[in-house]
């Protein structure tokens, strides 16, 4: 048999960071989860600190190592489910983020979307990502840090910047800056992804004011997407999966086929 026995599985949901440690057969070997902090700077606002998203996973991963006595060398492969909508923006050069992470619970870009539902893209928005027009999706929140946070528009145009929801962000730092990608289920959650195309979608990067330049590649969620950085678990890990979280959970529970 194969030394590689097992798969990790990383799980970032709202306030927590979750391992799950799985065998060939499906069965739980271990299972941990560590909390992180959220801001509220103002009513309405929720921001979470990147940095420490990063480092509470990372902490509660080296937990998993030693409380399971599984070496990362037998880990096949890595699965990631996410938080969706979370807005992380980053210097691709450092690799720090420019801002904290505005969470999809956060109302600050409400009236943006108001003047956007005034003027009549709703129909526009929803025809061509499957979403209703508002705050809780990334396109605002991108476009609230380019425009107040100093000098970021002009970084993000000359492409110096990186967007990407918690699963660009994570994919990141596994990689050691190597990989910025995202997967359709997560992309499809920023009101920037045309579902009919698969692709970003030109005319809602101009409405939103995003530049193409700063944005992710898109691949499939079930994929090797990438590998970590040799030196983070002393091997190349290869990260084969990545889904929003509440879509990974529907296929968790076998929903695979429609009811009607």
């Amino acid at each position: 048999m194969s030394a590689k026995k097992y798969i990790l599985s990383l799980d970032l949901g709202s306030a927590a960071a979750g391992v799950a440690l799985f065998d060939r057969e499906g069965n739980v070997v271990t299972q941990l989860q560590k909390e992180y902090e959220k801001y509220y700077p103002q009513p309405g606002w929720i921001e979470v600190d990147p940095n420490e998203i990063w480092f509470t996973m990372l902490s509660v991963i080296e937990e998993l190592w030693e409380e399971s006595g599984v070496k990362p060398s037998a880990i096949a492969g890595i699965g990631i489910a996410n938080q969706r909508e979370t807005t992380v923006i980053w210097d691709k050069a450092t690799g720090q983020p420019i801002y904290n992470a505005i969470a999809w619970q956060d109302r600050r870009t409400s009236k943006l979307c108001d003047e956007f539902r005034y003027q009549g893209f709703s129909e526009l928005i929803r025809e061509k990502t499957g979403l209703i027009l508002d705050a809780y999706f990334s396109a605002s929140k991108i476009s609230w840090i380019l425009d107040n946070v100093e000098g970021a528009r002009i970084r993000a145009e000359q492409g110096q910047l990186a967007f990407g929801t918690i699963d660009s962000w994570l994919i990141w730092k596994l990689t050691g800056g190597k990989k910025h990608v995202t997967d359709v289920t997560n992309a499809s959650r920023t009101m920037l992804f045309n579902i009919h195309s698969l692709q970003w979608d030109p005319e809602l990067l101009r409405l939103f004011g995003i530049p193409f330049q700063l944005l992710p590649e898109i691949c499939s969620n079930s994929e090797i997407i990438a590998h970590t950085a040799p030196l983070l678990f002393e091997t190349a890990i290869p990260i084969a999966g990545v889904a929003g979280d509440q879509q990974a959970a529907l296929f968790g529970q076998m929903c695979r086929s429609r009811a009607w």
